[in-house]
């Protein structure tokens, strides 16, 4: 029973479920419904089910709550809500409907699609009529909500606060990465346990990897689209709570046993001294438009948490029929309340918004990087510490806002992406044939940390997020193996993924035993990588492009739960030697802090002789000077003045043409011997060569790229 009706208090308490000493605190934001109740699920001897509705008696500033005595941990609670059903006028109330909790903390079961999780009138085609309101009851196809304990063994876990000039990403999903390791227990795999296991994090470390970047964890579903065809949602960008792990990830079968899981894996990446970012979708959520299911926000208030126009219609710029509208106060605060809740009770170190764009867009649905939710991020005392990464574009007018995110901001840097691929792939595609290809100005702007983009409010290098592949996309090995993308097992006749990847397979589409194309490949897989590990900024690798992973030609796997998306462990000799070749260039990178620095170069000279800190050279070993611009001009060395950190100085030398080039290494001063420390023509790191005195000529290999370290001549 409830207690009797205390005096309706002046604000509303926190949203959410919370236990009190009597039983379980509710609260839940719909700003225009008429009555909300709680619904109770409790578990009968014969294994039947019982809902109890408990209707939420107080109300203040659109939100509902009230207190149930009784309730303890493990209680199993949804909600229902009526009022007005105009979809003109925004407003779609359904008790008929069962919603989760947005600030649900656990959520037991999956969605089963069915036309009575649609809050209108529709078929077995699931389309309809949206003006009818639909009277089935949607419980039985719903997931439940759980109240779980906030208490872990923490033990003596700290952040490990990584600076990002040390940093490097790795960007991995939690069941790719383990579900076909041999290493791990056959039952942890593809799990937050397996992500956390022994033989696992000695890859990483291994690696040297210091922040791995989870594909979204927050519980989520699959579109109806993909569920009618056979397939999933494997990527998880389709949320469907905010605040809850996703169950399915976690190898514990109970709710208090999936969240303790997902802390347990923080905490033992922590331990290793590997952050945990995640991945986050507050753009949308899974409700898709108002034709979709109404499953929680759309049934609460869809007019509060969605931006819509004057009828009522979604207004998308995300491709996933709705946009959450964070101009809203409590649009806003649940997802700042999100994001503090896995900082502060499960021990995120950070996040990559996903289409951050979309959360900055303001009342005249225009970007604002000094939108009230970004400005509120930057001065939140917990989520100011955090790292935060944005995702710089969206799918909206205007969309791609590459350098426009305000400190301490870091962006994907889609501009290095293309640059690389284009310069190692497309131009020398284009030098193979005899054409000529876009030059290296632009490699070397995004070599010292495209500065073009993030000069400005201070920002230096570290805002510079440098990758050149991701989860969205081409695999690093199919990059150089697939000229299209070969997505037929995605179901969407091949109009799904992009079509501009920039990619090269070196004369032959997809496999081939033909050992010339073979070669071609693997070198121009490493000059990506040494590219990639050897940037100023802050390098992000793909899980298994160390290792060649291919998706086999598919760029766009988001549907395939299978061995498209895995990631193999029977390692041929050639990845192995790609492991150890991706070892040897973050040990490059970690002991050589002039190829890290968070300021941008001068080109001013040093104090050390006159030489400048970052110096560019021709093929002739004089400086470009006027050369930057032809675009026959495919040969560059970059010279890092080690003399700013008493180090050694290193040169980045870079052949992107079809044919072996004489290159003579830079006399500079304060440098007068090299000492060649990579080569990417070699399949394998092999020991330093002999030291060579500067001014001398050298022959590099056609697409290839060195790195030479400045040292005492003999």
């Amino acid at each position: 029973m409830c207690p009797p009706p205390p005096a309706t208090p002046d604000l509303p308490p926190e949203l959410g479920a919370r236990l009190t000493d009597e039983g379980a605190q509710f609260s839940v934001y719909a700003g225009h419904a008429r009555s909300v109740e709680v619904c109770l699920f409790d578990e009968q001897s014969d294994g039947s089910t019982t809902e109890r509705r408990v209707t939420l008696r107080h109300r203040a500033h659109g939100t509902w709550f009230d207190t149930v005595a009784g309730v303890g941990a493990g209680q199993r609670y949804a909600f229902r809500v009526d009022g007005e059903w105009n979809p003109d006028h925004s407003l779609l109330h359904n008790p008929a409907k069962l919603l989760l909790d947005p600030y649900a903390r656990a959520i037991e079961g999956e969605v089963g699609l069915d036309p009575a999780l649609y809050g209108h009138r529709v078929g077995p085609d699931l389309r309809g009529d949206i003006w009818v309101r639909d009277d089935r009851d949607s419980a039985p196809h719903m997931p439940r909500c759980v109240i779980v304990e906030d208490g872990f063994d923490w033990g003596t876990d700290e952040f490990p606060r990584r600076s990002l000039t040390e940093s490097l990403i790795y960007e991995v999903h939690v069941k790719n990465a383990t579900m076909l390791h041999p290493g791990v227990p056959e039952e942890l795999r593809g799990t937050y346990a397996g992500l956390a296991h022994p033989a696992f994090v000695d890859h990483l470390l291994g690696l040297g990897v210091t922040a791995v970047e989870l594909l979204p964890v927050h519980a989520f579903t699959h579109e109806p689209d993909l569920v009618l065809r056979g397939l999933s949602n494997h990527w998880g960008y389709n949320t469907l709570g905010f605040f809850a792990p996703h169950a399915p990830y976690a190898s514990a079968t109970d709710p208090q046993g999936v969240l303790d899981e997902f802390k347990g894996m923080v905490k033992s990446l922590h331990a290793a001294g590997i952050e945990v970012l995640l991945d986050v979708v507050y753009n949308h959520t899974a409700e898709n438009s108002r034709d979709g299911m109404t499953l929680s926000w759309r049934g609460l208030d869809q007019r509060a948490y969605y931006r819509l126009d004057a009828r009522g219609r979604d207004i998308d710029v995300t491709g996933c029929g709705n946009t959450l509208d964070l101009t809203h106060p409590v649009v806003a605060r649940m997802v700042l309340d999100s994001l503090r809740y896995w900082v502060q009770e499960c021990h995120v170190d950070g996040f990559r918004f996903d289409l951050a764009v979309a959360l900055g867009r303001g009342k005249d649905d225009g970007y604002d990087r000094d939108h009230p939710f970004l400005v509120a991020l930057r001065t939140d005392p917990v989520l100011s510490r955090a790292k935060l990464v944005a995702e710089p574009w969206d799918l909206g007018i205007h969309g791609w806002r590459t350098g426009q995110f305000p400190p301490p901001f870091s962006e994907w840097n889609d501009r290095y992406r293309d640059t690389a691929r284009t310069f190692w792939l497309r131009d020398l595609a284009a030098s193979a044939s005899g054409g000529v290809g876009h030059g290296v100005r632009e490699l070397a702007t995004r070599l010292a940390g495209s500065q073009d983009l993030f000069d400005s409010h201070d920002r230096g290098t570290i805002a510079s997020v440098n990758f050149i592949t991701a989860h969205d996309g081409f695999t690093l090995a199919d990059l150089t193996a697939y000229d299209t993308k070969h997505n037929g097992p995605n179901g969407h006749g091949g109009t799904d993924g992009s079509n501009d990847n920039r990619s090269w397979n070196h004369g032959v589409e997809g496999r081939t035993d033909d050992p010339d194309v073979v070669a071609a490949r693997r070198r121009s897989i490493r000059n990506l990588l040494g590219t990639l590990l050897l940037s100023t900024g802050v390098p992000m690798l793909n899980a298994g492009d160390e290792l060649g992973r291919s998706q086999r030609g598919n760029n766009n796997p988001y549907s395939q739960d299978n061995e498209i998306s895995w990631m193999r462990w029977d390692l041929e000799p050639w990845q192995e030697n790609l492991l150890e070749t991706t070892r040897h260039l973050v040990r490059l990178r970690r002991d050589h802090p002039v190829l890290r620095q968070r300021e941008f170069f001068s080109g001013r000279p040093t104090h050390e002789g006159g030489s400048t800190d970052l110096a560019w050279f021709a093929a002739d070993g004089e400086l470009m000077g006027h050369r930057w611009d032809g675009p026959a001009v495919d040969v560059l060395q970059a010279l890092y003045n080690g003399a700013w950190f008493s180090q050694q100085s290193v040169l980045v030398a870079v052949n992107g043409s079809a044919r072996k080039t004489d290159v003579t290494l830079p006399d500079a001063p304060g440098v007068t011997a090299y000492q060649l420390v990579w080569d990417s023509s070699d399949d394998r790191p092999v020991a330093p060569g002999e030291p060579v005195l500067s001014g001398t000529v050298v022959t590099m290999d056609a697409a290839s790229m060195r790195v030479w370290c400045s040292v005492a001549p003999d």
